[in-house]
């Protein structure tokens, strides 16, 4: 472990995990809690799967069924929050943002790197979150105009390390990400 006072390695060691999120599939930083807040102030949280994660822009990416509930949340409210848990580093990582949801032609190479058997879950017929009359009475046909990418513009990453003594550190965008010790 690098010096556990230095806020900068604290924050490299964030980024890398995200990084290994979005190249291996068995890593937990692969698939984040991703909450938004529905238009009658409800908060949802869901499962999704990092597909690009860039610090020098300071994104992180999730891909959707353009018709999900999250979609609407979001026309609602481009807010949305992704937490992680790192069982193996006893590492938490937040991560607050505003969200673009990405659609057409310029999502073309997206739809491009996602494998033929995962693009199934891109036009769920019904769409998702309509009732069935029984368990399996949907289709699930591969729809690239239902595909879309959300990128997440992040404003705010909040890092807790829970070892012998706890530490934790919040950096913000609008102070290029100077991070600050804060109480765990």
């Amino acid at each position: 472990m690098s010096d556990p006072n230095d806020l900068n390695a604290f924050l490299d060691e964030a980024w890398q995990h995200l990084g290994r999120g979005v190249a291996d599939a068995k890593s937990p930083a692969r698939y984040p809690t991703f909450a938004t807040v529905s238009p009658d102030g409800w908060p949802e949280a869901r499962t999704v799967a990092m597909r690009k994660a860039t610090r020098a822009e300071g994104f992180v990416e999730v891909h959707t069924d353009i018709e999900t509930p999250k979609i609407t949340d979001l026309r609602h409210s481009p807010r949305a929050s992704l937490h992680i848990w790192l069982p193996r580093s006893d590492l938490q990582i937040r991560l607050q943002a505003q969200v673009d949801i990405l659609t057409g032609p310029e999502i073309e190479d997206d739809w491009a790197r996602v494998p033929p058997g995962s693009r199934v879950s891109y036009g769920t017929e019904p769409i998702p979150g309509t009732p069935i009359a029984s368990v399996y009475d949907y289709a699930k046909p591969a729809v690239r105009d239902r595909f879309a990418v959300l990128r997440c513009h992040l404003v705010n990453i909040d890092l807790v390390h829970l070892g012998a003594q706890h530490r934790r550190a919040v950096y913000r965008a609008d102070l290029d990400w100077k991070g600050a010790w804060v109480a765990p």
